[in-house]
């Protein structure tokens, strides 16, 4: 489907819906689609069901709220359809600048208040930078140096919400649901991406995965290479200092073989090691133009063999990549990554690769900002999933339209026609305009004052006085 076709935005954006509604089932699902779309694309300071529904329909605002809310939190319609659709429809816009080159995995929370939204835990949120009540979901993203868009989505069920059948009953968790940790959930929305035939690209992930050697191995597994972030004690092998030999076991009883260590012979920290390469290791790069500059650092390289547990091994692993950062005004390195990219990759890209990781962090603040990712008020698994999934697809029409806003585009583009909304409609949620002062108290509106400045004045009498030059009668005025 060509989306930058002659006519308008209005008429693409009405040929992507309908793509999107062939996938949905009933076609009475058709409708509630487009509104729910059409109210995340539009200006709005809140993209929750009842403002949405006051934005599209402010002559039938209470019918549109019930429609909406039913389409997004009770209709069975399959999420990973709708992906696999949006995927087809935008991904030939993305790659008109250049082919997929990196699959992005991480994960991104939303701070919740309560304990009966599904899966909100006290964990850690990287919206607040801390350990907080929050729900996490974690998503697959494919990207190029010109765009990217996330392909697969799925929420975080914390241990206790998946061993807890009442919570999950109320939530409408699926039986199929089980407990997964986020590296699991990644590494199966991977697998999934694999047999799907999505166009392959280097997976790129923080330490947070990174650090997960069943995650790296898994990804290996699948014939993909990666770039994953590593903590400062993970350990390896230099290439001076390999693993020695298989042990061999006396007697003919069937022992397992493994690799050996010594006093002499142990692997080494990469912090360690970073900090012992000579001055000409270091080369400063740069990989993308930032606002002002180029971005630039200084890196090092260095083949290595991973040693995490490698006592249980029989041989040791491959090579593969060491990239190191360090900044000229730090005092020692702040960032590790493991890269099974080719040994001949020259250095500029395999930097320019690791740092392609940024874009999944303009995913999380454009679908929070521009289509409120973050602003599902609802509670179920469903409601959650679909939210995200039509916030996903709203985000990935901005990405197709992209080159047609100014000032990439003509000024002629189109614009969507801006529904108006009731008179003195206030969402359900949102602050009083005249909150008590007290938050707690904030039961009824307070009286509006008007400190509006006099155009006119007011007499006002004076006593009386009474002395006899004074007629009784007479009155003095001020102004």
């Amino acid at each position: 489907m060509d989306l930058r076709s002659r006519d308008g935005s209005a008429s693409r954006f009405a040929a992507y819906v309908d793509g999107l509604a062939s996938v949905i089932g009933h076609a009475d699902r058709a409708g509630p689609l487009r509104d729910y779309c059409l109210g995340l694309v539009m200006p709005g300071e809140r993209k929750s069901v009842e403002p949405m529904a006051a934005l599209t329909a402010p002559q039938r605002t209470a019918a549109q709220h019930q429609s909406l809310l039913h389409f997004v939190g009770q209709s069975p319609w399959s999420d990973e359809k709708v992906l696999t659709k949006v995927g087809e429809m935008v991904r030939p816009a993305i790659e008109r600048h250049g082919p997929i080159e990196a699959w992005i995995i991480d994960d991104t929370g939303f701070p919740k208040k309560g304990t009966h939204s599904v899966g909100v835990a006290r964990q850690y949120c990287g919206q607040l930078g801390k350990q907080d009540n929050c729900q996490v979901a974690v998503s697959l993203s494919l990207a190029n140096h010109h765009a990217s868009l996330p392909v697969a989505w799925r929420l975080y069920l914390p241990q206790k919400w998946a061993d807890d059948d009442e919570r999950r009953h109320k939530a409408g968790v699926p039986e199929e649901i089980a407990f997964a940790t986020k590296a699991e959930i990644a590494l199966e929305q991977i697998t999934v991406a694999c047999k799907a035939g999505f166009p392959r690209g280097v997976v790129l992930m923080d330490a947070g995965y990174g650090c997960n050697t069943e995650l790296r191995a898994g990804i290996s597994a699948l014939a993909l290479t990666y770039v994953a972030g590593i903590l400062p004690a993970t350990t390896v092998w230099t290439p001076g200092r390999g693993p020695l030999a298989p042990k061999r076991w006396p007697g003919r009883g069937r022992r397992p073989k493994c690799l050996r260590r010594d006093d002499q012979h142990q692997p080494i920290s990469v912090e360690k090691l970073a900090l012992g390469l000579p001055k000409r290791a270091w080369r400063t790069i740069g990989w993308r133009q930032g606002t002002c500059e180029t971005l630039s650092s200084r890196f090092a390289r260095v083949r290595v063999r991973v040693a995490h547990r490698d006592w249980a091994l029989t041989e040791a692993r491959p090579e593969e990549w060491l990239l190191i950062e360090w900044p000229k005004d730090e005092e020692k390195p702040t960032k590790y990554w493991l890269s099974t990219l080719p040994k001949s990759i020259a250095f500029r890209n395999l930097v320019d690769l690791t740092k392609l990781r940024w874009r999944i962090e303009r995913d999380y603040q454009e679908l929070k900002q521009e289509v409120g990712l973050g602003h599902f008020e609802g509670r179920g698994w469903r409601g959650f999933h679909h939210h995200a999934t039509l916030c996903i697809a709203a985000y990935g029409f901005l990405v197709s339209e992209r080159e047609t806003i100014p000032p990439s585009g003509p000024r002629r583009a189109a614009r969507f026609e801006e529904p108006a909304v009731p008179g003195g409609h206030r969402p359900r949620g949102s602050a009083s305009e005249n909150p008590t002062p007290r938050p707690e108290l904030d039961r009824d509106d307070t009286q509006t004052i008007d400190r509006r400045a006099r155009q006119y004045f007011v007499a006002m009498p004076m006593l009386r006085r009474h002395d006899r030059q004074t007629p009784a009668a007479q009155e003095f005025v001020t102004q």
